[in-house]
């Protein structure tokens, strides 16, 4: 039984190389979600869905048939993955049921499921299948690092926020005191107050509310200022962490190809090893060839490896170069 379960996840397992099963399905399953995206989408155009109506059921009852049979196969394969936690047959599955991509996967077929059992508005399940699209960041390593940015500056970014809805808050209240006089139907109170607030601080300004005493006009100039800076911090916030995420990425694969120009030349083996971490790491390739040649030139320079004493010879395969190669 392990070993159909450990087939499993390996097939289910995203990028893993040299296993043509595992790339077909992670290409068909990516082809599905975006096709069922699609699908919505073209669905809210007037008179197309009613042109069509058998087609897009069929499709949608397909969709959800392979939905359920993968996330029921990653619950099922949860015991065969790499991290301990989900070793338990049960307490593992009920872990790993709860992890955020699987409980999306849950969220985004449930509402098929429940029209049986309860009434539910048809229209809100449509949106609802648009939430498949975000299904697609478990394959993709910039959204893989997007997520993990996120976790990293939550605290800070949480931060940030809650100074800012303090500030939003005083700006309603300060706003509230200078203009519910003279604008009872825009700032009547504070709660109606906090629109004007909310589009002051975030420099948007949609000019629908303004202030028109002399005191409510000095408040929004000093709220304007201070959202400046205030508005832009999280996204200062995340740049700062992405640019340390990828900074981290790239000592990563330094490190590998450090491993790997030990010796002074990459074999075949090591070349594999150096493609399969640049794909993990989501570097590209002229990204990973510039580290692999900076690399190089480090050690040559520092003495650590010696360059090749044949110009002919390639120094990162030990193989004749191709225009030797036609001279001989």
């Amino acid at each position: 039984m392990e070993k159909p379960r450990r087939r499993v996840y390996e097939i289910l397992d995203i990028g893993r190389k040299n296993d043509r099963l595992s790339e077909y399905a992670d290409i068909a399953l990516i082809t599905l979600i975006s096709l069922n995206v699609l699908s919505v989408i073209i669905e809210s155009v007037p008179g197309i869905y009613a042109e069509a109506p058998l087609f897009f059921n069929a499709f949608e009852i397909f969709s959800v048939i392979v939905f359920t049979i993968e996330y029921l196969a990653r619950v099922w394969s949860a015991p065969e993955h790499p991290e301990g936690k989900f070793r338990h047959p049960i307490k593992g599955r009920l872990r790993l049921m709860m992890t955020p991509m699987l409980l999306l996967d849950l969220i985004v077929i449930l509402p098929f499921y429940l029209v049986f059992f309860v009434q539910v508005d048809l229209r809100m399940l449509r949106v609802l299948r648009l939430l498949r699209v975000f299904r697609l960041t478990r394959y993709s390593n910039s959204m893989g690092l997007l997520l993990q940015v996120l976790r990293e500056e939550a605290r800070n970014i949480g931060a940030a926020l809650f100074v800012l809805f303090l500030l939003i808050i005083i700006a309603a209240s300060m706003a509230y005191l200078a203009e519910h006089e003279a604008q009872p139907e825009a700032f009547g109170s504070i709660p109606a107050a906090l629109w004007w607030a909310v589009v002051t601080m975030t420099t948007i300004g949609y000019g629908d509310v303004v202030p028109v005493t002399v005191e409510g006009r000095i408040i929004g100039a000093v709220i304007g200022v201070i959202s400046v800076g205030m508005v832009a911090l999280p996204a200062g916030l995340l740049a700062s962490g992405f640019s340390e995420a990828l900074h981290r990425r790239r000592m990563a694969f330094e490190r590998v190809v450090g491993e790997a120009l030990d010796d002074g030349i990459i074999d075949s083996d090591e070349r594999v090893r150096l493609r399969e971490s640049q794909v993990e790491l989501g570097l590209t390739k002229d990204e990973a060839e510039a580290i692999l040649r900076d690399e190089y030139l480090k050690m040559v320079g520092t003495g650590a490896i010696q360059p090749p004493q044949r110009p002919d010879i390639c120094p990162h395969c030990g193989e004749t170069l191709p225009s030797r190669r036609a001279s001989d």
